[in-house]
């Protein structure tokens, strides 16, 4: 069973949800790349739509109509195509997304600095020293929600519980549009009555176990003895979904950290054997890999690429530069020279990818010369074009040589991630 595929438990109570001591907070951007590529495209709101790329990408977001015929993320798209066909495709915009996350991010920094992103749509909030100052955590989930939806246009899901796991779950129950609390006492009745699909780690092997086992709700796992788990599952497996079915999860929501690397990579319509085309591809990548740097105001000091040929084997090449860098020349110089290095003669590419890796905060990072030297340079062109794009929308100002001239309304082909 998917998870997206059970209901909210009935409540033991028919007054409304106490909230006291509920103070961790999942919220989850609906939608969110399908939501914000449809900030451009207002005419398709209520529509199927599909965000990916190509025949042979995978799909990296659809709108709740589209999910409805099946269409799911990470499916191959020539299979959401046939599962959708009436539904409208339009390529990823990730220098929208990054963006977007950033001021979603702000927004919850504004209510406390315990925060713990899982990804760019979705994190954990321990709002517990903020409670004084903003209200009960219901009323700070309701807070997030409209201030979400009238800065940036998109709408998320917030779970208010006592722990992170049930958080998560009631996110996902109150989708799309809405929040669900789940007082502590009425936890562990709310977590025993949802199929066991629902609790952390268990996957599709998983959930055959625990069928095989006889074991349909997480209230079955719940009194089932801890001697028959752990023989079936595993030690590991078997206590930890114990716990999970009385609803115990002690894990405090960790601050956020910094991410490891930033990168993008493309696979192409059909297999490319020009070096010419491989270098304009790489451009591209480098120009969001660098957009994504600035927007978390992080710089980075190693490129790496990655080719991966038609049979599918795959190399991946690295150069560390001197001084830490944002800019999108720079990446691209490296990553074309990591490619040109490899003195490949028409062999057939089917993906290449560019990564920034040892990644330290724009605050942090020694960035050297004076005004007037190239690198400033570069560095205040990204700066505008960010401008630029922040308002006008991604992709509205980018390098000549990436303007298709057959296709004057092109941003770009292949699937980006």
């Amino acid at each position: 069973m998917s998870r997206r595929q059970f209901s909210l438990p009935e409540r033991s109570s028919s007054e409304p949800p106490d909230d006291t001591g509920c103070t961790i907070l999942h919220v989850d951007m609906d939608a969110f790349y399908a939501s914000a590529t449809l900030l451009s495209h207002p005419e398709l709101v209520g529509t199927p739509v599909i965000i990916g790329g190509g025949n042979r990408g995978v799909v990296l977001s659809a709108t709740y109509e589209a999910r409805r015929f099946g269409v799911t993320s990470a499916m191959p798209m020539t299979r959401a195509r046939r599962l959708c066909p009436q539904a409208t495709v339009l390529p990823p915009e990730h220098g929208l997304y990054a963006a977007i996350s950033s001021a979603v991010m702000e927004t919850f920094r504004s209510v406390t600095p315990e925060i713990e992103p899982l990804s760019l749509d979705e994190a954990f909030l321990d709002v517990s020293g903020a409670v004084r100052r903003l209200g009960s955590p219901a009323t700070i989930g309701a807070l997030i929600r409209d201030t979400v939806h009238d800065e940036q246009g998109i709408t998320c899901s917030v779970g208010v519980a006592p722990t992170k796991f049930v958080a998560k779950i009631a996110s996902g129950l109150a989708k799309p549009d809405g929040m669900v609390v789940v007082p502590r006492d009425e936890v562990i009745s709310f977590v025993q009555q949802l199929p066991v699909a629902a609790l952390w780690g268990v996957g599709e092997r998983t959930e055959e176990q625990l069928t095989r086992l006889g074991l349909r709700t997480v209230g079955d796992i719940a009194h089932t003895p801890l001697p028959t788990l752990v023989r079936g599952l595993g030690e590991a497996t078997g206590q930890h979904l114990h716990a999970l079915s009385w609803g115990r999860d002690p894990r405090p929501v960790e601050r956020e950290h910094r991410e490891k690397s930033i990168g993008a990579d493309e696979t192409f319509e059909y297999d490319i054997d020009d070096p010419r085309e491989i270098h304009r591809r790489l451009l591209r990548l480098s120009d969001k890999v660098a957009a994504r740097l600035r927007s978390a105001r992080l710089t980075g000091r190693t490129v790496s690429i990655k080719v991966r040929f038609a049979d599918f084997t795959t190399i991946t090449r690295a150069r560390t530069l001197r001084e830490p860098t944002d800019t999108s020349r720079a990446i691209y110089e490296t990553a074309t020279g990591l490619f040109d290095a490899l003195g490949l003669q028409r062999a057939r590419i089917r993906l290449v990818g560019v990564r920034m890796e040892k990644l330290v905060g724009l605050e942090a990072a020694p960035i050297q010369g004076m005004l007037g030297e190239s690198e400033h340079g570069w560095r205040e062109a990204d700066r505008a074009v960010d401008r630029a794009s922040a308002r006008f929308g991604a992709g509205s100002v980018r390098p000549a040589s990436l303007i298709d001239t057959s296709r004057p309304s092109a941003r770009g082909d292949g699937d980006l991630s």
